[in-house]
């Protein structure tokens, strides 16, 4: 067996850890804010920003164009000026929780993704998210760390190896927003 057939095998088995009914509670939550124009924020750092960021990126543009009813997503992430601003003046910790202070209402939702579960930005985030009566949700791996436990909607990759935590995080972003793209839900 080669380390490619290894990595596979591996990854199968992590994606397969992913509770489907937790994903689809969280595409009940994007159908219920689409209709009632609520806004989907998302966040991460590292692998994990750039997953948020291409989750909005599907939501926005693939799940969206040409329908009436258009999905409102914010990638926390793509603020770089304002990200740069507040780690320079203020702290990392706050970037996301920040943003979320100008912008989100009750019922909307933040979905932080984090592979350790433990960055204290998306921590934060979801803290203050829960505190003003949005949806919390977290995509996490390992054992989903204080972010998992922070959420009040978890979607844990059981594994250890982050490669094979941030391809089955965007994976179940895919399914999400492919649930959108390919039906006429």
């Amino acid at each position: 067996m080669t380390y490619f057939d290894e990595y596979r095998g591996e990854l199968v088995s992590a994606i397969e850890t992913v509770d489907l009914a937790l994903v689809a509670q969280l595409r009940d939550l994007f159908v219920d804010a689409r209709a009632h124009g609520r806004t989907i924020f998302t966040c991460g750092n590292g692998g994990s920003a750039s997953t948020a960021s291409h989750f909005a990126t599907d939501l926005l543009k693939g799940a969206s164009y040409g329908h009436d009813l258009r999905f409102k997503v914010v990638a926390l992430t793509d603020a770089t000026s304002t990200i740069s601003a507040y780690s320079n003046d203020v702290g990392y910790d706050i970037v996301y929780e920040e943003q979320l202070r100008n912008f989100l209402q009750p019922n909307d939702i933040v979905v932080a993704i984090s592979g350790s579960g433990n960055s204290a930005n998306v921590v934060r985030a979801l803290h203050f998210a829960t505190s003003v009566g949005a949806h919390a949700v977290a995509l996490t791996g390992r054992d989903g760390g204080e972010l998992g436990r922070a959420a009040t909607l978890h979607i844990n990759v059981a594994e250890q190896h982050m490669g094979r935590i941030e391809d089955a995080h965007l994976a179940i972003c895919h399914m999400l927003a492919f649930s959108f793209i390919d039906t006429e839900n």
